[in-house]
């Protein structure tokens, strides 16, 4: 079997930034331990599959890490609307997930806009996340999609962040946002996901989901300009629409080939 296959960086204005994520459509779904397989073969942060359907959506979408299935994967779904859009005459794709209801990718002047639902966090205490990041945060947030979300002074809090990975893995499939004002954006933040074979996440669209509620709440405006600052560091622009988080940004191909299976 010989199945299309790209690499796309997300949230990139230039190769080898964002986040890079493998799309690769199907004409049908395979058993989840194939897809589980590829995904662990491509070895980048998210694998998208694709499927073609109709009705409230154009693809059935899931994403897998090099080790699980995840609810949701903002990035490859902005690198899946890259791969369907990019040589259309499509203004936008809609995608049908299993966990997280149809999201569109929308063509927004160089980029794409992405269309995800807010998922508002609740203050919890999460003192063995604290632990295993080495801070004292000044709140701490959950949401029960296994979203942690740890809020700090600064932006230089969040770059000085050295995680005990082995400790967060214990924690299982979970990801860790660490977050701040920003120094040159609105805000700024990591996220470490190693217990979903993802030590640290490169620009995460899920994670600004989780946050997008807190920080417009927080800055008394609908919209904000945010960095994540990872190794490979990515930009996105985000804003709150009813129950709607958008984020916008830039995707890059850098692969295009076929994968034999």
């Amino acid at each position: 079997m010989k199945i299309p296959f790209a690499q796309i960086d997300a949230f990139a204005d230039r190769p080898l930034t964002g986040n890079p994520a493998a799309v690769m459509p199907l004409d049908a779904w395979l058993e989840d331990a194939v897809l589980q397989a590829i995904a662990a073969e491509n070895n980048v942060s998210e694998t998208a599959f694709l499927v073609a359907t109709m009705g409230d959506a154009d693809f059935e979408l899931r994403w897998f890490t090099p080790a699980v299935e995840v609810v949701m994967c903002g990035h490859a779904t902005l690198a899946s609307g890259h791969f369907v859009l990019h040589d259309s005459a499509a203004t936008s794709a809609r995608f049908r997930t299993r966990q997280a209801g149809v999201l569109t990718v929308t063509r927004a002047g160089a980029g794409y806009a992405l269309d995800l639902p807010a998922w508002v966090p609740e203050p919890k205490p999460l003192p063995i996340i604290e632990a295993a990041t080495g801070v004292t945060a000044i709140e701490t947030l959950w949401h029960p999609h296994r979203y942690g979300v740890l809020v700090l002074e600064n932006e230089a809090a969040v770059r000085a962040v050295t995680p005990d990975f082995r400790a967060l893995a214990r924690e299982g499939d979970l990801l860790t946002i660490v977050t701040a004002p920003g120094d040159t954006t609105d805000v700024v933040s990591r996220a470490f996901a190693p217990g979903g074979g993802i030590d640290e996440d490169p620009v995460t669209g899920s994670a600004h989901a989780v946050i997008a509620p807190y920080w417009t709440k927080r800055l008394a405006r609908d919209c904000f300009t945010a960095y994540q600052a990872s190794a490979r560091g990515g930009h996105l622009q985000c804003q709150i629409a009813n129950d709607r988080v958008i984020l916008s940004g830039q995707c890059v191909t850098v692969i295009e080939g076929v994968f034999t299976l």
